[in-house]
């Protein structure tokens, strides 16, 4: 794997594998997540995948694509750490296996320079139906996660947990914010964010690094750049609040849904990723196996590590009325994480695996995308052998270290209506 900057803030991560039988392609504008501009980040990159000046509307784009052996291309808009991705992914059959004068590697790769810099326009502005249209779409589609209660009350414990911090916004934005975007203020932020905004390409395939290189320069040699470094905003990690915040939600629902988030300061990220793995993040875990199965409190309960911002979520969904003896139980179980109590098959079952899923991100080019663009934008050197190398190399005693730096900071419960408990 080698990263090379092509031009000012556009970077490009190239991996040569002839492992897949497609090449992997993506190109991803980086910005600091904030209120203001992450609904408009969302809604841009989703108007500029309605068409572009060759192909100005999805019929089109369809046969482009159809023409290249059937490649696909869709927009992406994630949140890593406490900055936003926001652009498109391809992938289509790698030039091996195509006849000899077919090359598609410069096809995918100018098509992607055509949806940021030269997209479907009237009169050089952004279309307004495309806008109208596709800001309708993604207000309805954030406000949907109110009908899977597990992620809106996920969703609603980041958000009362980082309010005063970036990530606290969702990777959308909110719909509130979204709905109010007008065309004019769509094209002045498109024309604002494309020069001064962080590139990151990627490739995965066949195709030697010159040609990749040049084809991705060529692709984008009309993208504006402003001059100086556009970094990304480091994620800053907090302690714990003194004494945890407790908020409670009412609506009509039959589960409860329980969902804590802690704070740790441990810099020793693999120690905590096993840590949490034991707490609720496999099948056997302790919050699986006591709080759910022996002792019943709850329909499901996990824990998911937010690794760059140092947060440990747990969600549950509960009856009402054992709220109380949940939060107890979860409570019991990091107690006993902190003071060394489990048995060897738990901590054997949590190493193998975050293992297993590791070693798995070389199996998808997507994957590998992910993984890097997480590093793109943290500024961090991570790699998938070094993570299972300090996986493999985790003591009982560091576990124990790291679960005694966890506290809790934000409660969030939502229940019943019904229920006045």
């Amino acid at each position: 794997m080698t990263r090379q900057m092509l031009m000012d803030n556009v970077y490009l991560t190239y991996i040569p594998s002839e492992k897949f039988k497609t090449s992997f392609f993506s190109a991803q504008m980086s910005a600091p997540l904030e209120k203001e501009t992450a609904g408009r980040n969302a809604l841009l990159v989703n108007v500029l995948n309605r068409g572009t000046v060759r192909c100005p509307d999805m019929a089109a784009i369809g046969r482009e694509l159809d023409m290249l052996y059937g490649a696909r291309l869709e927009p992406t808009v994630r949140k890593k750490g406490e900055n936003q991705l926001f652009g498109f992914v391809a992938s289509g059959i790698d030039d091996r296996f195509l006849p000899q004068e077919e090359k598609l590697l410069e096809k995918l790769a100018d098509l992607l320079g055509e949806f940021f810099c030269d997209p479907a326009t009237r009169g050089g502005r952004l279309l307004e139906d495309y806008v109208e249209s596709e800001r309708d779409n993604l207000a309805d589609l954030i406000r949907s996660d109110i009908n899977d209660k597990r992620a809106y009350a996920a969703r609603r414990l980041l958000e009362e947990m980082c309010a005063e911090e970036r990530y606290g916004v969702g990777r959308m934005g909110s719909a509130e914010s979204v709905e109010k975007i007008s065309l004019q203020q769509l094209n002045r932020h498109y024309r604002e964010i494309l020069p001064k905004g962080r590139l990151e390409l990627f490739y995965c395939g066949s195709a030697p690094e010159n040609r990749v290189a040049g084809a991705f320069t060529r692709a984008f040699a009309a993208l504006p750049r402003q001059s100086g470094t556009a970094e990304p905003v480091p994620t800053l990690r907090r302690p714990a609040r003194e004494q945890p915040r407790f908020l409670t939600e009412e609506m009509d629902v039959t589960q409860g849904k329980l969902c804590i988030g802690y704070r740790t300061v441990s810099e020793d990220t693999a120690a905590v990723m096993l840590m949490t793995a034991m707490f609720g993040g496999v099948t056997t875990s302790k919050l699986f196996t006591n709080v759910r199965e022996k002792l019943s409190l709850c329909y499901y309960a996990d824990s998911v590590f937010h690794r760059l911002k140092g947060l440990i979520m747990v969600s549950s969904g509960i009856e009402c009325a054992n709220y109380d003896r949940a939060m107890e139980e979860i409570s019991r179980q990091l107690e006993a994480l902190q003071q060394g109590d489990w048995e060897d098959w738990e901590l054997d079952g949590a190493r193998q695996s975050i293992l297993n899923s590791l070693r798995t991100v070389d199996d998808s080019p997507g994957a590998m995308e992910d993984f890097i663009m997480g590093q793109a934008v943290a500024g961090t050197d991570e790699t998938i052998p070094g993570l299972i190398a300090a996986i493999q190399a985790v003591t009982p005693e560091r576990i124990r270290e790291a679960a005694r730096t966890v506290k809790p900071d934000t409660i969030y419960f939502l229940k019943g209506k019904e229920d006045r408990s």
